[in-house]
């Protein structure tokens, strides 16, 4: 038996007003995802450990099996991972943002979604002033800063504050002083670059600062071959997720068009999985652009991923006939623009089949497979 894992961050949300009191998945047209659920059968799933916050790291690994509690150190050593960054044990990677910030506000946690050329170029001029440590772009406003020695800092995730005063969110711990003059020296140097002063002539969200967070030590955690005795794949345009696959020994099958965003390349994402599936037991095929929406607080850019997404599912449900299961690892309610710890509805063909006909919060709820923990997912899915 094959089986396919369709994750659609963040795509649970809330009742909004604005469309009628039904959430972004109740309004969108979902033929798909509907066909789904009525081949199938659905359940909610409670994605976020108590205890642990609701980060797609957090989520992403419980979901493919694996206990925060026990294997998690942080984001960004996750994406040093996936960017090939053979980190000594001694060393803190820390996610680190390009963000921007007005007045003290937390304005825009990616910096107008700042392109990869961009960031590399404002990195690149920053790495010279903070040679002490490693600084590696990444995708868009997705970056690394590497610290040898690292002691740890605590920190918060820049989209949590949106529209906040960064006042009391700065690092606190043992890193929180050279991670604030990292933070002081990226705004002088960013502050007359000539990446912002194309981007102020062109109307565009100028780049103020870095935002360091989510650092942590290389994480070691066990092969999913061994764990599950099935090989495993991943898709997806997202650092942290292929860091997580990394990790766990899957085959990381880069797809061209796919971009972590709301223009990512839906059908080429499926038709990659579809052809991947052949070599494979297992697939992981992750779409980042509902979080992104539900972060932009975007109620149509949220209902136009989910359509886009439902398209997605057509396209592997017509070609594949093993077990398929669409899931979020978390909410990114419109109303709050961040994650929340709230169990995520899931729908899976090939174990059973209940009275449900659509795939949607309050659907799943009523779906016969009551509610379960993520880390126990992928052992009933392969039960």
């Amino acid at each position: 038996m094959k089986y396919i894992v369709i994750l659609g961050d963040g795509m649970a949300d809330e009742s909004l007003p604005e469309l009628g009191d039904k959430t972004p998945l109740e309004y969108a047209k979902t033929p798909n995802l509907d066909r789904l659920a009525n081949d199938g059968a659905c359940g909610m799933l409670r994605t976020i450990p108590k205890g642990c916050e609701a980060g797609s790291d957090i989520a992403n690994m419980s979901i493919l099996g694996y206990d925060p509690k026990k294997y998690y150190t942080g984001r960004g050593a996750l994406e040093a991972m996936s960017m090939g960054i053979d980190l000594k044990k001694t060393d803190i990677a820390y996610r680190c943002n390009l963000v921007t910030i007005q007045d003290g506000i937390m304005y825009d946690f990616s910096a107008g979604h700042i392109s990869s050329n961009e960031g590399e170029q404002l990195l690149t001029s920053l790495q010279k002033e903070i040679p002490e440590v490693m600084i590696k772009s990444g995708i868009s406003y997705r970056n690394l800063l590497v610290i040898p020695n690292g002691k740890g800092s605590t920190s918060i995730p820049p989209h949590d504050i949106v529209g906040k005063s960064i006042t009391g969110y700065l690092p606190a711990g043992g890193d929180a002083q050279f991670l604030i003059h990292c933070m002081d020296t990226s705004r002088k140097v960013f502050a007359n670059h000539p990446v912002n002063e194309v981007r102020k002539s062109s109307g565009k969200s100028l780049v103020t600062q870095i935002w360091p967070w989510s650092g942590g030590k290389k994480p070691s955690l066990p092969q999913f071959t061994k764990k599950f005795g099935k090989r495993g794949g991943i898709i997806s345009a997202v650092d942290l997720l292929n860091g997580i696959g990394r990790c766990i020994g899957m085959e990381i099958i880069k797809v061209p068009g796919a971009t972590g965003y709301l223009d990512t390349d839906y059908q080429a994402k499926a038709r990659y999985a579809l052809n991947s599936i052949r070599n494979l037991d297992f697939l992981y095929l992750h779409v980042e652009a509902p979080d992104e929406a539900g972060h932009l607080g975007s109620i149509e850019e949220k209902v136009r991923a989910i359509e886009q997404v439902d398209g997605l599912v057509g396209t592997i449900l017509d070609g594949f006939d093993g077990v398929v299961a669409v899931l979020p690892d978390h909410p990114t309610p419109i109303r709050v623009k961040t994650h929340t710890t709230d169990p995520v509805p899931f729908v899976v063909r090939g174990k059973g089949i209940d009275a449900t006909k659509r795939f949607t919060e309050k659907e799943a709820q009523k779906g016969m497979f009551g509610i379960k923990n993520a880390v126990d997912f992928l052992p009933f899915i392969f039960s």
